[in-house]
């Protein structure tokens, strides 16, 4: 039988309202092994994160070149730190007021982008701005917070799961018969027991790489510079593991439209 078709695959979680140069980096690597083997590309949008630190985002005054960095605000302070990223709300008046101070560091062209963008989620807001920045042209997008993703994956022993609690869905760590939300450090909120379905399942950071290629089946991977120290490449030996290239301020906003 002749080899499959090569699937060039990327993850990243959401990871600021202009992407970080570092997954930018990962795109055009993808792009340019696509062009050296053919095949297509797959972005695994890893939106059921709920780290709101990853969504950070670092611009430059466009006169004195000074960093500044923003982040989204949220409806309310569990939503921000427990809800997973496709269900952290955007208020209006943070969208307005940050369209209203883009024009300092951005091009007129990007600061309409951003004001033309409803604010309605975080994960949604994020892929909505790459998409009309023409990053992600023929690129297939698969999203963790995805039902019907969640259902054809794999089972993962290492999980967490969406569920209620106070008013919210959160996303809680799955612990023996219990569910625990880390507040930081030593601290836990731990929840009583919960009904769940795999469709409310997404993985951990060491559960991540199996879970992902059992929806995927992809036979490249593009990596971040740090991701090889954690992933456990035995567990897919079908898969071929490609650093990214470097780029310069990696943890920099992308700000060009190509």
């Amino acid at each position: 039988m002749p080899p499959p078709a090569p699937r060039i695959a990327f993850g990243q979680q959401p990871s600021g309202f202009f992407p970080k140069r570092f997954l930018v980096s990962k795109i055009f690597s993808a792009r340019k092994l696509q062009s050296q083997i053919g095949g297509t590309i797959h972005f695994f949008y890893h939106d059921a994160d709920h780290d709101p630190r990853e969504t950070r985002t670092t611009l430059h005054h466009r006169d004195t070149h000074a960093p500044h960095t923003l982040n989204f605000e949220f409806e309310n302070k569990l939503q921000r730190k427990f809800s997973p990223l496709y269900l952290k709300r955007i208020p209006l008046p943070w969208h307005t007021h940050t369209a209203n101070a883009l024009p300092n560091y951005i091009s007129k062209e990007l600061a309409q982008i951003f004001r033309d963008t409803p604010p309605t989620n975080v994960a949604d807001f994020c892929l909505a701005i790459m998409q009309k920045m023409g990053l992600l042209q023929n690129i297939e997008i698969h999203r963790s917070s995805d039902p019907a993703l969640r259902t054809a994956a794999c089972d993962i022993a290492d999980f967490f799961v969406d569920i209620p609690y106070q008013n919210e869905i959160v996303r809680a760590r799955h612990s023996r018969d219990a569910f625990q939300l880390h507040e930081g450090g030593p601290s836990f909120i731990t929840l009583p027991a919960h009904p769940f379905t795999k469709s409310q399942i997404s993985p951990t950071r060491d559960s991540r790489l199996l879970w992902m290629q059992s929806t995927l089946h992809c036979t490249h991977y593009i990596t971040g510079l740090g991701e090889q120290n954690y992933l456990d490449i035995t567990q897919t030996p079908e898969i071929t593991f490609i650093k990214r290239d470097e780029i310069q301020n990696a943890d920099d906003a992308w700000t060009d439209i190509p």
